[in-house]
């Protein structure tokens, strides 16, 4: 009697894509929102107001600056967790394309620049540093870039890498991929805040949205594939 394929289901060996994008966007939110909160309802500053006014703020906040700093710096590991995870699956799933490893590439460097920016900003905290002011400006530009375009046009590679691979292989529903490809385009365009300062409300209409899809491709995305076992 010949044996027929008996169909077993193999399941990818991760992290949960839902858990590490919902503490990333935890711990990112928190960074926002407990640091203005400390500093009395006052925002961030942005780098292109007045240094005088920069240095200032930052003297005065030191504190709500280096624990925003540090749930920043926190929410850039989740972050690389996340893009590591949901590349692998993707693959894991069959879907060996250029796209996993380009949204592989913008995941992992987006997730440095995010460090890094965090980084800049625990230094603006530390004493002595504001006495300079235009070290403070210095630093303060670099926070931007990096925490800015640095982060946002990467990670909008991402999330069009993932999208396209996983979107036309049916991995996850179209209105998805679309979504996902609609924020990257967004993404690459805030990179022209680094030339016009205005276009800089581009930053969180790609970053926020980035969040939403983050969550639902980690609810979404398969995480077993059929095997044929003989």
């Amino acid at each position: 009697m010949i044996a027929t394929p008996a169909t077993t289901r193999l399941r990818h060996r991760g992290p949960s894509l839902v858990i590490v994008g919902a503490v990333f966007t935890a711990l990112f939110l928190a960074s926002l929102i407990v640091s203005t909160a400390m500093a009395g309802g006052q925002h961030f500053p942005s780098p292109f107001q007045p240094e005088a006014l920069s240095s200032a703020w930052f003297a005065e906040h030191a504190w709500a600056v280096r624990l925003g700093a540090f749930l920043q710096f926190g929410a850039a590991v989740p972050f690389g967790i996340f893009t590591a995870t949901a590349v692998s699956r993707v693959r894991f799933l069959g879907v060996d394309v250029a796209g996993t490893l380009i949204g592989l590439f913008g995941g992992v460097a987006a997730s440095l620049m995010l460090a890094v920016s965090a980084l800049m900003q625990w230094t603006l905290s530390q004493p002595g540093i504001v006495e300079s002011t235009s070290l403070v400006h210095g630093l303060h530009l670099l926070a931007f870039a990096t925490g800015g375009p640095g982060f946002v046009v990467p990670a909008g590679l991402l999330l069009a890498g993932v999208s396209v691979s996983a979107g036309l292989h049916r991995l996850l529903p179209r209105w998805l991929m679309w979504f996902g490809l609609v924020v990257a385009g967004l993404s690459e365009l805030s990179a022209l805040s680094l030339v016009i300062p205005a276009a800089g409300y581009l930053l969180p209409l790609a970053r926020f949205p980035g969040f939403v899809w983050m969550i639902c491709v980690g609810a979404m995305l398969p995480k077993a594939r059929a095997a044929t076992a003989s």
